[in-house]
Order: C-alpha cells, then structure tokens, then sequence
C-alpha cells in the first residue's frame, strides 16, 4: 500500500480536494483513491474532498489501484537501476530499447521490464509512468515514476527543472572558434515521416555544446539541451555540418550500429524529498569502443 503524509500548515482553512490539488496530486488519483480501492484521512478520520483543513491537521492520503493497460505484458529482460526511492527511479537504457511501448512493439520497452521488476519484488500495485524519455538507439538515464503522483509532481516541475547532458560522437573536426557554442535554430517536421529540420517556422530549439575531444574526422563532444524537441541534438548536429555517428536518418553511412549519444547526466529537484539529485553514468561499452577505434586509426 502506498501513501503520503503531508502537514496542512496554512493559516488559512482550506479545502481538502484544493490543497491536494495544489501539492502535485492529479485529479484522476484523488478519484482513484475515493473510488478505487483508497482513502484519505484527515487526523485520522476519514474525510472527502469538501472537507475543511485547518492549520496543523495531518493528512494521510492512500494511493487507490491505477487503471491497468490489459494489453501491456511484463518482460522479463533486465534493467539497469542506478538509482531508486519510494516514488521513483533511474534507469541506465540500452540503446535498441523503447523507452515505452509503441503500438508496433509492446512488449519489451522500458515500461514492460519495469512491470516485471515491481512484480518480482512484490509491489504489482506500482505502474511506471516514464517522465524524461530516450529515442531507441540513444541510451543513458531515463527517469521514471512509481505511480501516478510521481508522474504528477514531476509533470508539475516542467521541463526547465530537468538538466540533462549528452555524450556525441559525430563526423568531423571543429574549428578553434567553434569548440564551444549554443545553437539556437527551430526545428520542426520536413514531411509526414518521423524527420526532422530546421526550418523557419518551426520549433524554438536550443542547444548548448562543448567539444572534449578530437581526432582526424571525428569529435567527441558534450551537450545540453534547453529545450526538448524530438531528434533535437541529432539534428542541430548535422545543422551544423557534424553528424552523428552511426545516424542513418541524419548523418551518412559508417560502421557504428546506432546513433553515438548517450544521456551521461540527469539532475532534477526531488518533488517528495525537496532535495536535488545529480546522476552521472560512464559511457556504453559500443560508444567507449567506437572512440578508441577513431583514435586508433586517425590519429
């Protein structure tokens, strides 16, 4: 059973529904916890949503069973947890995962593996709700709820409140002046596939980028995003000449199986704890192995 303890500690009454509402808890869980197998207390007692707080009254509200997905199944495959509290966790991707189910591949995302790590451990009420995603082929930290509150406190940060930074392998050498930069170009859809451009009337997109590295033909370079567009790093990367390797949807053709980008950095506000967290990751064994092999034959 999951619950949260909060202390009304306005001077002001208040009503219960209103004050939930306002400390990140959506509308469908209070429903959820009326209706579906929950309860809120207020001191002890039972109370609804029109109850009046007062200051000092202890609330106690008990998570209701989430609306199941029958059609999504548990996979058995593991996951990388680097991190993990009540209410939420961490996950290291690999590349070629989904972060969630697709209506072509259910089966076997990041949502499907955690299914089965909650079952394993006991805790078939939790349902993971992804909060900062990855494309397939890009591995490194995604950030995942337990339940829906989760999921809600997070949404409630926005996206300026998650500082996520990238590791890219990308073709090519930049000039002294251009080692450091912010690409600041919109980027919006080329056609009714999954490309993306910049485009005038697209999208505001920002990148902040640092080389770290290079070889002859190629750079190893550190990013991130300040805003979070699909396909944003990728490309601003060929936007600006340097397309990733291992890109075949951006770049032009080598011997690296997926696109070089990995999410080495996340770091957010705790919503449960008020505490900032900061995670940082080594590279995949693919990427580190690609970069040893550019040195090796360019230098």
């Amino acid at each position: 059973m999951q619950y949260f303890k909060l202390k009304f500690e306005n001077k002001t009454p208040q009503k219960l529904g209103r004050f939930l509402l306002r400390n990140g808890f959506s509308k469908r869980a209070l429903t959820n916890s009326q209706h579906h197998g929950g309860m809120i207390l207020v001191n002890h007692h039972r109370r609804f949503t029109s109850y009046l707080l007062h200051p000092e009254d202890e609330v106690i509200f008990i998570l209701g069973e989430e609306k199941k997905n029958q059609w999504l199944k548990p996979s058995i495959n593991q996951l990388n947890i680097v991190f993990e509290q009540h209410d939420y966790l961490v996950v290291n991707k690999e590349a070629g995962v989904l972060s969630i189910p697709s209506r072509y591949e259910d089966n076997d995302a990041v949502v499907n593996r955690l299914l089965y790590y909650f079952q394993k451990n006991g805790q078939k009420e939790l349902k993971p709700h992804v909060i900062t995603r990855l494309d397939r082929d890009t591995s490194g930290l995604v950030l995942v709820g337990k339940n829906s509150v989760a999921h809600a406190r997070f949404s409630k940060m926005g996206k300026d409140c998650f500082i996520k930074k990238y590791h890219a392998i990308v073709h090519g050498n930049f000039s002294k002046e251009q080692e450091t930069g912010i690409i600041n170009a919109p980027i919006g859809k080329l056609d009714a596939g999954v490309k993306r451009g910049v485009v005038a009337n697209g999208q505001r997109s920002i990148t902040k980028y640092r080389v770290l590295d290079q070889v002859n033909g190629a750079s190893l370079v550190e990013l991130q995003l300040l805003t979070g567009r699909t396909h944003q790093i990728r490309v601003h990367m060929q936007y600006l000449g340097h397309p990733l390797y291992g890109d075949l949807l951006y770049g032009i053709k080598d011997n690296f199986e997926r696109q070089a980008l990995n999410c080495f950095y996340l770091k957010f506000d705790d919503p449960f704890s008020k505490c900032k967290q900061e995670i940082t990751i080594s590279e995949p064994a693919d990427m580190k192995c690609l970069w040893q092999s550019l040195i090796s034959n360019k230098l």
